[in-house]
């Protein structure tokens, strides 16, 4: 089932086009990569989804919701997680308590003054950090985690809000090689068990090809390309615009 549509979306900052009638679709449970050269639009696709801008013109569609011009906190609680390329955590909180603290947001419960916040979503947050195999450091400092397990507790404040379109950039930036493929497996089975629709940008190709169900090509804030990796890698276009011929 097609979670997100993107109709036509463009974007200009002053005399720059950013992007230039982008349209593509990502399904429940798919995880699509969005590649290309450094300035092809990919982050201003991003920050259009999760509500930072606003289109110039076109349309985004979340399980039939329009979520042009929309705030990110609505766009949040409409069901659009995010995940960035450098961390988001609080160092000095614990891992559990920052699950919390995106938990108890989403959640826009009444509490009483008097409640402790350490007693909030306990349970919850540590389902969430089993999850991405972080439970075991729940009560660490997120000041003292290893880079790996940084993004696995990022990965679990993302899921906080029930997402049915995660957006990942650079999910593997900063990684030794032997976690990225850990990681990326480990969001693919999130995906596919809860039917997120997943989207991620990756400069590592073997990240992409390894992992990607389908791949999205954008080259001066133009779709050049789409489909399965192995079509994406033999594509002449795409050699020569950002894999190299070699």
């Amino acid at each position: 089932m097609t979670a997100l549509v993107v109709r036509g979306l463009s974007k200009s900052y002053g005399g720059v086009q950013a992007l230039r009638g982008v349209s593509f679709t990502v399904a429940s449970g798919e995880l699509v990569a969005m590649i290309g050269p450094n300035g092809a639009g990919k982050t201003t696709c991003f920050n259009l989804l999760n509500g930072q801008l606003a289109p110039d013109s076109g349309d985004l569609e979340l399980d039939g919701q329009s979520l042009a011009g929309r705030a990110p906190r609505d766009i949040w609680r409409l069901g659009v997680g995010r995940t960035f390329q450098i961390t988001a955590t609080f160092g000095s909180m614990t891992v559990r308590e920052n699950v919390q603290m995106a938990l108890v947001s989403h959640e826009r419960r009444l509490r009483s003054p008097f409640t402790a916040f350490s007693t909030l979503a306990v349970a919850e947050a540590d389902a969430l950090l089993k999850r991405v195999a972080m439970q075991d450091q729940a009560a660490r400092p997120c000041a003292v985690l290893a880079y790996g397990d940084l993004k696995r507790v990022e990965l679990a404040i993302a899921l906080a809000n029930r997402p049915r379109l995660l957006l990942m950039d650079e999910p593997t930036a900063g990684m030794a090689p032997e976690e990225r493929g850990a990681l990326m497996a480990l969001a693919a089975s999130l995906a596919r068990s809860d039917g997120i629709a997943v989207l991620f940008t990756e400069h590592d190709m073997d990240v992409v090809f390894g992992h990607a169900d389908r791949v999205i090509v954008l080259h001066s804030g133009e779709v050049i390309a789409s489909g399965p990796p192995a079509e994406i890698r033999a594509d002449p276009r795409v050699q020569e615009v950002y894999l190299g011929t070699a």
